[in-house]
């Protein structure tokens, strides 16, 4: 099995589940569920210290990376980030780099945070879906008022201050339409870095059905294939967008690097405000919850048996229809969470995005054996 404390990442949930918007396709919200009554989800000091400590006793790399998530991770407020960039600092062994990211919907952010996430060097990941109308179709807050206006005013706050910035589309039913309409204003806004999240909800009590916000599988493949196009033709160099700098590492013998390509995963569990140790962010239930830092340490947990079969299971569970498909080694399954629909023989477990996965995966093998063969090339001159 993978020794997953050779490479892991930590989900860390500050604030828990809770976020000031209620986007209609998130899955994160009903987390407080696990925690009945509980109305303060901040991280405590002593915990934030204990994580803080074992996830550096856990790190087996020069370059030690803390990951915070939600929920909406700002509702800790900036005071914790401080902190806890205080307490990296006492505890960082020598010859290492620390470094911060953060997932946010950019709504919260003003200068005072801007100033102190470029100072600290955080990177930043920013959710947004597009121009304003894909954006508030799905994106609102408490009282269905739209988000887009607001999560702009982060993204200008983080380009004010020069801190490193990704967006996160989340694809649906509405802006999978428009592939080069989205990709066009995400250049337009000087955008570098982007990740496209393909959205995936099954229906409560048919779990072979999803919800109509959920992106068709197809369309999510002409998707990719529309906006790969314009990519090699325009902006191989200047834009980075992470599926894409997934496949082509096929072409330099690289394994993946992102958990739902990998062959097995369990490197990406999450840790929650009070210590709470689970396998996944898609997996945060009773089922997977695997104990808790304040009693196992986070080594330990992550070494953990049921970790370890968590993540193997990725790989002993792929259909025989997968075994045999030609671009399995640009996918693996994904994740697992997708695995819900039959295949074509009525085996159970396919992905529901395989036929977008594998529309788009066919579409770039030429350009992913060409960059190959360059790179051959060039290390045989």
């Amino acid at each position: 099995m993978t020794n997953i404390t050779s490479d892991f990442q930590i989900f860390v949930k500050p604030a828990g589940p809770l976020c000031n918007l209620a986007c209609h396709y998130c899955y994160y919200l009903d987390r407080d569920q696990l925690y009945p009554g509980k109305k303060i989800f901040r991280m405590a000091d002593d915990i934030l210290e204990h994580y803080i400590q074992q996830h550096i006793q856990a790190a087996n790399d020069a370059s030690i990376f803390f990951s915070w998530h939600g929920g909406e991770p700002t509702l800790a407020g900036l005071d914790f980030y401080k902190k806890a960039v205080a307490i990296q600092k006492q505890n960082q062994p020598p010859d290492t780099i620390i470094l911060n990211g953060l997932q946010t919907n950019g709504t919260r952010l003003d200068d005072e945070w801007g100033r102190f996430l470029a100072e600290e060097q955080f990177a930043v990941g920013l959710s947004l879906d597009g121009p304003e109308k894909m954006h508030d179709r799905y994106r609102y807050d408490k009282r269905r008022q739209p988000s887009f206006k607001k999560s702009i005013r982060g993204l200008q706050v983080l380009r004010k201050h020069q801190v490193q910035t990704e967006l996160l589309c989340v694809v649906n039913d509405y802006n999978v339409q428009f592939p080069l309409e989205v990709y066009r204003f995400f250049k337009e806004l000087g955008i570098s870095y982007l990740t496209f999240l393909p959205l995936v909800k099954q229906v409560e009590g048919n779990l072979q059905a999803v919800t109509p916000a959920s992106v068709p599988s197809g369309a999510f493949g002409h998707f990719l294939c529309t906006i790969f196009d314009e990519w090699v033709a325009q902006d191989i160099g200047t834009v980075q967008i992470q599926i894409f700098e997934e496949a082509t590492r096929m072409a330099f013998n690289q394994d993946h690097t992102l958990c739902i390509f990998k062959k097995t995963c369990g490197g990406v569990p999450v840790v929650e405000h009070n210590g709470d140790f689970y396998s996944c962010d898609h997996f945060v239930n009773p089922d997977h919850h695997i104990g808790n830092i304040y009693h196992t340490s986070l080594k330990q947990l992550l070494e953990d048996p049921r970790q370890k079969a968590f993540g193997q299971a990725k790989w002993d569970t792929l259909p025989a229809y997968c075994m045999d498909c030609e671009v399995l080694a640009m996918c693996h399954g994904e994740c697992p969470k997708n695995r819900f629909i039959r295949t074509p023989e009525g085996e159970s477990g396919l992905n529901y995005l395989c036929a977008g996965y594998r529309l788009f995966f066919n579409h770039i093998q030429t350009f992913v054996e060409e960059v190959a063969r360059v790179w051959r090339h060039q290390n045989e001159i």
